[in-house]
């Protein structure tokens, strides 16, 4: 990418275009000079203290800006950040500018320190928290209202006068790391660490676990397939299958935890310090002091905060919730018909009319997830006023998944355990998984991929008739991305594998080869999602995480479930029937009984397995141990100045008498 960005050292060698910021076309000039002074002016100022350099347009206007920083300010911006860094000594540790000499790798002239992915994640929070101090309004846009403490990117945004700030892919890189992801069909490990140097922590972790989950799920798919061959019918058969399975599903688990110390500790985000983020650009309180940190930053009211949760967003949930199951109902609806069409005509097309209705529902359900997914998302962000990005995160997820698990599962539940229709529950379930993997796939990266072919190919003509001064490969290669698909993070990723592990553990008794689709699926995901990552979509900014956040918890319930599901399931085959037939009492005590012992086994596993791996507990305790004798040291050497301090003042005090 160097060679597209030669036309800039002509005005400033240190200058590197990281960020673009596009405003709307005819933007007043006052707003423009307003806005650009507070990037560059300093800190101490209120402003961002970056670079921006005008990208003139083919019409010869000035409504992209590039964004840059110099070295020593991205070094001073991975401090406040909190980047956490490889020492000399093989430690991690929070990386401080007075002593960047101490990390490895690190020089003076060295501006590969930080990864391109950093110095952009660096410019993006200084840019999200200018903040609008004693301005009432936005040069040239009287309507445009500020009041202290309000984001200036956001009242920019929601006032149409700033279109999008994304980051540059660096096309060297991105050749490199295509070719090294997906550029050939091979058996391996994906080249995470290249990745996460590329797009962030969170997008590494997310194809971390997608590779890891498809490799647990092989097991699964090995046995299931005899099972399924050899033993359909017969349900006390598959007594070990599903034991298997429960106990399959808390090691995977469990080893995950493991597996995610290790990585996450060797990017550096396990020692991330994420209670004193930053607030959300997006809240708009008064400003106040954080009584933690001593800094300067907006705070709301809680009481508001749970007066909107309980008086607008949970009555929306509900609403939505009734209408999925009014749905469902339909769907039943629908299928009884297909059934009554089917026992009438007895024919090669009603035989497959009776898969019409369960096809027809899981296109119903994703569009539902879909609309559902906005308004969460809106409502989330309008009504529960959360100051923090990652509580942001965790509480939309809560409020998405519960519709998620209810709209995708309601109807297997009834099926099961109000009807009593195996048979339906075993093509419900078979229908359901292999439509919502292929609708998946094609929404989330086919259609994407095929529109933004023929975008890029009316835009390389439009280019190829230009004529300007200006380098055109940054030229061209900024109007394509600003015209990309912009991608809003792995949340629909992860909910597809959640979803997926549901369809294999909960029925898993019923439906073994669940494991063997999903396995299919995961593999041609992998390299869907890299497409779409690296030719379909903007490039995202990188966000450090240290693990898959709520989606954890998301699979362990999604477990523990499944240990209840599958012992009801067992116990109401005729075969498990046929040992208590005088009394059905026994018989749920029997289940019960296995339910809990199951559930016993899985809670001890879980804490019999530890989530860190020891070496990585010693190096988390070395750090915590030199962090606290650090502190104590420097409280000594206060107390020792106050005593200097002191003793000088009780010796002038003597002088003079």
């Amino acid at each position: 990418m160097a060679e597209s960005w030669s036309f800039l050292d002509t005005f400033e060698s240190n200058f590197r275009p990281l960020v673009v910021v596009e405003l709307a076309k005819g933007t007043k000039k006052e707003t423009i000079e307003w806005f650009t002074k507070r990037i560059v002016d300093k800190k101490a100022n209120g402003g961002a203290q970056l670079l921006v350099k005008p990208l003139v347009t083919e019409k010869g206007e000035e409504n992209i800006y590039l964004v840059g920083a110099s070295h020593l300010r991205l070094l001073l911006g991975a401090e406040t950040v909190g980047l956490v860094k490889e020492c000399n000594d093989n430690s991690m540790r929070t990386f401080t500018y007075s002593s960047r000499k101490t990390f490895r790798d690190f020089a003076d002239d060295n501006h590969n320190f930080l990864t391109m992915a950093e110095c952009q994640y660096i410019i993006k929070h200084e840019l999200e928290n200018l903040r609008a101090k004693d301005e009432k309004m936005i040069p040239g846009y009287p309507q445009a209202k500020l009041y202290p403490g309000k984001s200036i990117v956001r009242r920019l945004l929601t006032s149409g006068i700033l279109v999008q700030i994304f980051p540059l892919h660096d096309r060297e890189e991105l050749k490199k790391l295509r070719h090294s992801w997906y550029g050939r069909v091979k058996v391996g490990y994906q080249p995470l660490d290249e990745i996460r140097c590329y797009f962030g922590e969170t997008i590494a972790l997310y194809f971390g676990f997608l590779e890891y989950f498809t490799f647990a799920l092989v097991p699964m798919a090995v046995i299931g397939i005899p099972y399924y061959v050899f033993a359909w019918e017969d349900y006390d058969k598959y007594v070990m299958f599903a034991t298997f399975n429960l106990l399959w599903s808390t090691v995977i688990l469990e080893v995950w935890k493991r597996i995610c110390a290790i990585v996450t500790y060797r990017w550096g985000t396990l020692l991330m310090k994420r209670q004193f983020e930053e607030p959300r650009p997006g809240f708009h309180g008064v400003l106040g002091i954080n009584p933690v940190t001593g800094r300067e930053e907006p705070v709301y009211s809680s009481i508001k905060r749970q007066i909107r949760i309980y008086l607008v967003s949970l009555p929306f949930v509900c609403l939505c919730l009734y209408f999925s199951l009014y749905v469902m109902m339909i769907y039943f609806d629908l299928e009884q018909w297909a059934l009554d069409y089917h026992e009438e005509n007895e024919s090669n097309f009603s035989s497959l009319m009776l898969f019409v209705p369960s096809i027809i529902y899981a296109v119903v359900i994703e569009i539902m997830n879909r609309i559902y997914r906005y308004a969460a998302e809106f409502l989330t962000s309008w009504g529960k006023k959360v100051v923090y990005s990652s509580s942001l995160n965790t509480n939309n997820k809560y409020f998405y998944l519960q519709f998620n698990f209810l709209n995708c599962f309601a109807s297997l539940f009834y099926i099961a355990f109000v009807l009593f229709d195996m048979k339906l529950l075993r093509q419900s379930l078979a229908t359901l998984l292999i439509t919502s993997q292929i609708l998946n796939q094609f929404a989330e990266s086919l259609l994407p991929y095929w529109l933004q072919k023929r975008h890029k190919k009316r835009m390389k003509k439009r280019m190829s008739s230009l004529k300007t001064d200006t380098d055109l490969t940054l030229v061209e290669q900024i109007n394509l991305e600003k015209e990309m698909g912009t991608y809003f993070g792995t949340f629909d990723d992860y909910l597809e594998l959640f979803l997926q592990f549901g369809y294999v553990s909960l029925f898993s008794c019923v439906y073994p080869l669940a494991a063997v689709f999903a396995v299919l699926n995961n593999i041609t995901e992998i390299y869907s999602d890299a497409l779409k990552m690296c030719r379909v979509y903007k490039r995202p900014f990188a966000e450090p995480t240290a693990n898959i956040g709520v989606w954890q918890l998301a699979f362990e319930t999604m477990s523990v479930i499944s240990v209840v599901t599958n012992c009801i399931l067992i116990g109401m085959s005729p075969q498990v029937n046929a040992l208590f037939p005088d009394s059905k009492m026994d018989l749920i005590l029997t289940v019960a009984l296995v339910e809990h012992l199951l559930l016993a086994i899985k809670f001890i596993m879980a804490f019999v397995i530890p989530d860190k791996p020891r070496d990585i507990q010693i190096k988390l305790a070395k750090l915590e141990f030199e962090s606290l004798e650090a502190l104590k040291q420097q409280v000594r050497s206060t107390a020792q100045s106050i005593k200097q301090r002191e003793n000088s003042t009780d010796l002038l005090v003597h002088i003079e008498l």
